[in-house]
C-alpha cells in the first residue's frame, strides 16, 4: 500500500529546475484562457491549499499574463467549493481545489456526507503538488525516538494517545497506519480541526500527531514539538534532518496531494490547456523554489494519470478504513 512519492532533492531545486516533473506533452491543445480563471478554495485561509493556490496564481500571472483569482469557500471537507465548481459552466474559467482528503479519503469512509458524485460531476484537471506528513510528539515526552515511542505505547497498553482533526481525517489515518505498522495500539483523541489538535499536543495533553510537515515545521524548530520522522522514502527539503519513516515502515509512505478539478463536461482541449498552463508554472524555478520552501513538492500530473492516482489512493484508504472500522463524525 505504498504511494509513489519522490520529492526533488534540495540540489535540484537550487539548481533551478523541477526535474522531478514529467516532460510536458509535445503538443498541447491550442485552447488558452481569454479571461480570468477562478479557483474556489475549499479550505481555510492560510492553510496548505490556500498557500499553494496563491503561489500558483502568482506564477501563472507572472509567466503567462493570465489572471488566476483565488476565492475561499471553505467548509464541509472542501465539498462546498467542489459543488459550486460542479454547477459552473464547463468553459475552463471555474475550478475548485481537489485534494486527496476530498477525492480519495472521504469517499472511502462510511458516514461522511458527500453532496455530489465526485466521479460524475467533476473533471480532474491536475495534481499540483504534494507533501509528506510528519510524526510529531509532545515536547515533554519521556522518549526520544521511534523505538522509544513504540516501547512507551506497548507499556501503556493502548493508553498512549494521538490527536487528529476529526474522524476520517488524514491525521487519523496516518497515525493508524503507523500504529498498525509498528504493532502498537493508540487511543484516538478527535478534535474539530487541526489547530486545537496540535495545541493539545504542544501542551502535552496528547502524545503524538501525524500532520503535514509544512504545518508542524515551525513548532519543531521552535522546540514546541519533537519531530520523529516524515512519511517518505527521501528527505523533504523543508526538514531534511527528519528520519524517513517509510524506509522502515513501507506502508507509511504518504503523499498528501493537492490538485484542481473542473465541472463535468469540460472539453478535453480545455482540460489539457489548463493542465499545460499549470504544469508550465510548476516548472518555473521561482515557483518551484517558493513551493519547496513551504514543504510542497511539485507534481504536475494531469489527465488519466491524475484520475488513476485518485482511484488508487481511494482503494488504499478504503482498506485502512475497513481494517480499523472507521466511520465519519
Amino acid at each position: 500500500m505504498t504511494d509513489s512519492f519522490r520529492p526533488l532533492s534540495r540540489r535540484a531545486v537550487l539548481g533551478g529546475a523541477a526535474v522531478g516533473l514529467a516532460p510536458l506533452a509535445p503538443a498541447r491543445a491550442a485552447w488558452a484562457p481569454q479571461q480570468p480563471i477562478r479557483i474556489l478554495i475549499g479550505y481555510p485561509p492560510g492553510g496548505a491549499v490556500d498557500i499553494l493556490v496563491r503561489i500558483i496564481a502568482e506564477g501563472v500571472q507572472r509567466l503567462r499574463g493570465v489572471s488566476v483569482v483565488p476565492e475561499v469557500r471553505s467548509g464541509a471537507y472542501g465539498f462546498i467549493a467542489a459543488q459550486a465548481a460542479a454547477r459552473s459552466a464547463p468553459d475552463g474559467y471555474t475550478l475548485a481545489s481537489a485534494i486527496m482528503g476530498m477525492m480519495s479519503v472521504a469517499p472511502a469512509i462510511p458516514g461522511i456526507p458527500i453532496p455530489l458524485d465526485l466521479d460524475r460531476e467533476l473533471t480532474p484537471v491536475t495534481a499540483l503538488a504534494g507533501t509528506p506528513m510528519a510524526l510529531v510528539v509532545r515536547p515533554d515526552a519521556p522518549f526520544s525516538d521511534i523505538d522509544g515511542l513504540i516501547a512507551y505505547a506497548r507499556q501503556r497498553d493502548g493508553a498512549a494517545t494521538f490527536a487528529s482533526s476529526g474522524n476520517g481525517s488524514i491525521n487519523q489515518l496516518g497515525a493508524l497506519l503507523f500504529a498498525n505498522a509498528a504493532g502498537v495500539t493508540l487511543n484516538h483523541v478527535s478534535y474539530r480541526g487541526g489547530a486545537p489538535a496540535m495545541l493539545d499536543v504542544t501542551a502535552g495533553r496528547v502524545d503524538i500527531m501525524v500532520a503535514n510537515v509544512a504545518e508542524v515545521a515551525p513548532a519543531i524548530r521552535g522546540g514546541q514539538l519533537k519531530g520523529f520522522g516524515v512519511t517518505a522514502r527521501e528527505p523533504t527539503p523543508l526538514m531534511p534532518e527528519l528520519p524517513l519513516l517509510a524506509v522502515r515502515f513501507p506502508t507509511l509512505e504518504i503523499n498528501n496531494w493537492f490538485g484542481l478539478a473542473g465541472p463535468a463536461g469540460l472539453p478535453v482541449e480545455v482540460r489539457d490547456g489548463l493542465a499545460g498552463l499549470f504544469e508550465a508554472t510548476l516548472r518555473d524555478p521561482q515557483t518551484t523554489r517558493t513551493l519547496m520552501e513551504r514543504g510542497l513538492i511539485p507534481l504536475g500530473e494531469s489527465g488519466a494519470a491524475f484520475e488513476q492516482r485518485i482511484q488508487r489512493d481511494r482503494a488504499r484508504w478504503r482498506q485502512v478504513v475497513q481494517a480499523n472500522n472507521i466511520r465519519g463524525d
